[in-house]
């Protein structure tokens, strides 16, 4: 898809991507809602101080792209991908230096990916450092298409619960929400529940796999990129049938909040809230229910790259950002209020990040996994009272 293309076109291509939103005079003046339509097709609502924030960032993204443009005229189109050789002394002692050059290569990577991929490298750049390109070439060229023809007509509970829940995955949206798109994400999703009979299918994932379609351009890589998102990037049982993965990874966050936000945790606590309320949805649809969707690729771009604890980081972030109101509250239904308010209207990744990583400060996977492993005792044993609670009531209804 991008062998044809000239770096000018992609430049082109780009620049094209993120017009300037002019709101109306009468708008300006009386700061009423406007609508406007996102790179990705979506209608976002919001004031004018967003159309200017959404401005700015597009104005940053344009500027990131051509900091990637001339990476990849130095260094080669997939310098990302290996650690480069720049003279003859550095062949010579490559053995040494090959650690420190791949080590320097990275943290270059991880700033620039941090700052976002630009949206017409973004198919690219995501297929190969996610490790979904690896995946795909371990199996036969037409393993999807085989896959999909095999499993057409094929009716089990996961089709069943897809096709319910097709038309209302971002309904409104000018592609996703027509025949086409439809079938486009049916495929995709019924294909997988075929490929991981053990997740089969789970609700939240039709909108991961939608935003996929969407940024990936083919169903083919859509469906990779959803195989490695769900095989290696998250954990474990996050989309199985009893969802002890996602219930894992809740008394993990809740965990983390106390220790990175103390306040904000305790006076959730005074006023019995139970974060998994809001927290559960953006585990399970990785914040695209919640967040503008160029907001959304943004933390996607990091959690490819870095992996899940990229989760908790920005799930963190959005408590932190509001942790001033937040601790004026009184109900529970008012602390929903502010985070929903807050998460729809983030349309500056930037600052989104920036508290993420810096203000909510170091975390790594191995911290995050021994946390996973001491919770998960736990967990399944809830879990395994709550299944014997169900099965003695259907017990007594028979």
């Amino acid at each position: 898809m991008f062998g044809a293309q000239s770096k000018s076109d992609l430049a082109l291509e780009l620049q094209a991507q993120f017009p300037i939103l002019r709101p109306s005079i009468h708008s300006r003046r009386a700061n009423l809602t406007v609508k406007f339509q996102d790179i990705y097709g979506f209608t976002v609502e919001g004031n004018v101080d967003d159309v200017n924030v959404l401005n700015e960032v597009r104005e940053k993204v344009k500027q990131q792209g051509r900091v990637w443009w001339a990476l990849e005229a130095s260094k080669g189109a997939n310098w990302y991908l290996q650690p480069q050789v720049s003279s003859i002394s550095e062949v010579i002692v490559l053995k040494s230096s090959l650690r420190f050059s791949a080590l320097a290569n990275s943290i270059t990577l991880k700033k620039l990916i941090r700052k976002g991929i630009p949206p017409v490298l973004r198919p690219k750049v995501w297929f190969s450092l996610s490790g979904a390109a690896k995946k795909k070439s371990t199996v036969p060229e037409s393993y999807y298409n085989d896959l999909t023809k095999a499993v057409d007509g094929k009716v089990t509970p996961a089709t069943r619960q897809i096709d319910h829940d097709l038309p209302r995955t971002f309904p409104g949206h000018p592609w996703l929400d027509t025949p086409e798109g439809h079938a486009a994400l049916r495929r995709v999703l019924v294909g997988y529940s075929f490929r991981d009979s053990d997740v089969g299918y789970c609700q939240g994932l039709n909108y991961v796999a939608a935003l996929l379609l969407l940024v990936m351009k083919t169903e083919e890589d859509a469906f990779w990129m959803l195989a490695v998102l769900l095989e290696n990037v998250l954990v474990n049982d996050c989309y199985t049938n009893n969802l002890s993965g996602c219930h894992v990874e809740q008394r993990v966050f809740k965990d983390l909040l106390a220790k990175k936000c103390p306040r904000i945790a305790a006076h959730l606590e005074a006023l019995e809230f139970d974060v998994s309320l809001v927290a559960t949805e953006w585990f399970l649809c990785l914040f695209s229910k919640s967040l503008p969707s160029e907001t959304t690729l943004r933390v996607w771009d990091v959690l490819f790259y870095e992996g899940a604890k990229v989760i908790f980081h920005v799930g963190l972030a959005m408590f932190k950002m509001k942790e001033e109101e937040l601790l004026l509250t009184h109900q529970v239904g008012d602390i929903i209020n502010i985070l929903q308010r807050t998460t729809h209207h983030l349309f500056d990744p930037d600052e989104l990040l920036t508290v993420a990583f810096d203000k909510i400060g170091f975390m790594t996977t191995n911290t995050i996994s021994k946390q996973r492993k001491k919770q998960e005792p736990e967990v399944m044993k809830e879990l395994d009272q709550r299944l014997r609670r169900l099965n003695s009531l259907r017990t007594d209804d028979k």
